[in-house]
């Protein structure tokens, strides 16, 4: 069977990684199109799947005709969410209004067209992956139910897999959001055939508006126990070296688009660094991470012993190295928690509810003084016994392993069942 993946960002990558991996092995061939930044052609795992037989890894302006690629990649930018929240928003909507939906088709079904048939001419049935696809995406929602379209009179199954997780278990967590209802940036999920999300927390942001049979709950490819194990093997090598330090700690933030209290981080980051021999390392977000006004802060360049992380650092490096992680409510320390190391969820720090903190109440850091308390404790006694072992075993029952810890066998089959179907 056949399927054909589209790819765009760090995060996707991240999470479907895992579902490509276990397709090729079972058996199975397929294509991918990098629709992103050409960049991301040298992450490491888009460099790990190059390399399987039976998959062909593209980006999307070496598979179009150079007009064609010109054509959907301005338009692309045309209709991208930014430019709509933008000063020149008025010349925007001038040349969207020239460029009208007739024209704009054209467009995107020539591309379509071209790309479904490059993956499929001469193959019976198939199916096509995008992530989660929102109103917001960067990724023109247009184009995607073009693509989609075109698939199904094909007779290609359509498919949505995760590129997260669910880091907060409350709804209004970013600026601007002050309507507790279901949002429609959601609603884009119901353009495909089947949309997969790894636990109920997840779901319920899709939910209102899909079908019941259309939303499948399926545990975590990026977390479950198969992965990880392969993913060690993988990473490339820590440009991170072990110091004589004797309480090592990172810090993960979150996109600038959250609701956080930048003003306490900074405070926290200070009271951290007054204590000897502690190390610590801030990881800005992997996407608008330059837009975090921590990291410009003049005061943190004063600091001998806080460290704000480069790009190349990945997030798996810094978990490796720290003795003790504190997140702003991310999804990457899932990873961390399933090894067993200690996660403090800093929620005092930004407008949300960290699903952590709601599973394992003795993550939570409510106030600067647990921090500060938190910080003397592993000094002085290590870090081990930090989790009751009944409130981890929940989460990642209902977090990560759903059905049970199996999890990429059942991606598989639904891509099969998908891929069949035609």
């Amino acid at each position: 069977m056949k399927a054909l993946f589209f790819l765009r960002h760090y995060n996707d990558i991240d999470h479907i990684t895992p579902v490509i991996f276990k397709w090729i092995e079972s058996g199975h061939v397929c294509d991918i199109v990098l629709i992103g930044s050409p960049k991301i052609r040298s992450d490491f795992r888009i460099k790990f799947l190059s390399a399987l037989v039976n998959v062909h890894v593209a980006h999307i302006r070496n598979l179009l005709p150079p007009l064609k690629f010109i054509a959907w990649r301005l338009q692309t930018l045309l209709m991208s969410p930014g430019l709509r929240r933008s000063f020149i928003y008025p010349l925007v909507n001038r040349a969207i209004q020239i460029n009208n939906s007739n024209k704009r088709e054209r467009v995107w079904k020539n591309t379509a067209n071209h790309l479904l048939k490059r993956s499929f001419e001469g193959h019976e049935g198939g199916v096509i992956i995008f992530d989660w696809i929102t109103r917001n995406s960067p990724v023109c929602i247009e184009w995607v139910e073009s693509v989609v379209f075109m698939a199904r009179t094909m007779g290609l199954g359509t498919v949505s897999l995760p590129h997260g997780d669910s880091p907060h278990i409350n709804q209004l967590i970013r600026r601007h959001e002050w309507k507790l209802k279901p949002d429609t940036m959601y609603s884009a999920g119901q353009i495909f055939d089947k949309l997969v999300v790894p636990n109920e927390l997840c779901a319920t942001r899709f939910r209102p508006f899909m079908k019941d049979q259309s939303l499948i709950v399926l545990g975590s490819p990026r977390y479950c126990n198969e992965w990880l194990a392969k993913l060690a093997k993988l990473s490339p090598p820590s440009p991170l070296t072990r110091s004589d330090s004797q309480l090592k700690v990172v810090m993960f933030l979150r996109k600038s688009d959250f609701t956080t209290f930048w003003e306490e981080v900074v405070e926290v980051t200070h009271l951290i660094a007054t204590f000897p021999g502690v190390e610590l390392i801030i990881k800005p977000h992997t996407r608008g991470g330059w837009r975090q006004p921590l990291t410009k802060h003049t005061s943190l360049k004063c600091l001998t012993n806080v460290s704000i992380a480069d790009d190349d650092v990945h997030s798996i490096h810094l978990m490796n190295w720290a003795d003790v992680i504190i997140d702003l409510a991310t999804s990457v320390v899932f990873e961390a928690i399933k090894s067993r190391k200690p996660v403090l969820a800093a929620d005092y720090l930004h407008a949300g509810r960290s699903t952590i903190a709601a599973f394992m109440p003795e993550t939570e850091l409510r106030c600067r003084d647990d921090v500060y308390k938190r910080m003397d404790e592993f000094l002085a006694s290590g870090c081990d016994s930090f989790y009751v072992e009944e409130h981890r075993q929940r989460f990642l029952r209902e977090m990560i392993d759903g059905l049970d810890p199996d999890v990429l066998p059942r991606y598989v089959a639904l891509l099969e069942t998908q891929a069949g179907k035609g």
